[in-house]
């Protein structure tokens, strides 16, 4: 299963998802992370490192920007936000069938956005970080359900 976490800039939400999922260490699964609006290069942000790092989890340091190429590698692609999602598959229809929110995949009955720490102090993002945890865990477990 190749997992592609999408956010805004790929400097907050989509690279703490990413590192979450990534350090659960699910045999076959391969998650990214990048963002629509995303300069290719960018660090990410201060306080989402602080956070991976104290949780002790690999992760990618850098942003990326969304490609027709990763779009077409991934078998799931969770954004953050309705937006997001809106947003890409207006500018990928192709990728209409397996893109969905975080929330929508990992809770089917719940609607909603991930928070978005951007600007925000350490206790902000380790609320949006807490956040991610929770609704990765409830991916992990659906995962594993579907045998995937």
């Amino acid at each position: 299963m190749k997992i592609y976490f999408i956010c805004t800039g790929n400097t907050c939400r989509s690279p703490m998802a990413e590192a979450i999922l990534r350090s659960q260490k699910l045999e076959g699964t391969h998650v990214r992370s990048a963002g629509i609006y995303a300069t290719d290069g960018e660090p990410i942000s201060d306080n989402a490192k602080t956070l991976i790092e104290e949780s002790d989890m690999p992760y990618t340091s850098v942003s990326r920007s969304v490609t027709a190429k990763e779009l077409s590698w991934a078998d799931l692609i969770l954004t953050m936000t309705e937006s997001h999602k809106r947003t890409l598959l207006h500018a990928f229809p192709e990728a209409a069938g397996k893109t969905y929110t975080l929330k929508e995949f990992s809770l089917p009955n719940e609607e909603g956005d991930v928070h978005d720490p951007y600007g925000g102090d350490l206790s902000t993002y380790r609320h949006t970080f807490k956040e991610l945890q929770t609704l990765i865990d409830l991916l992990k477990k659906k995962l594993m359900e579907d045998g995937t």
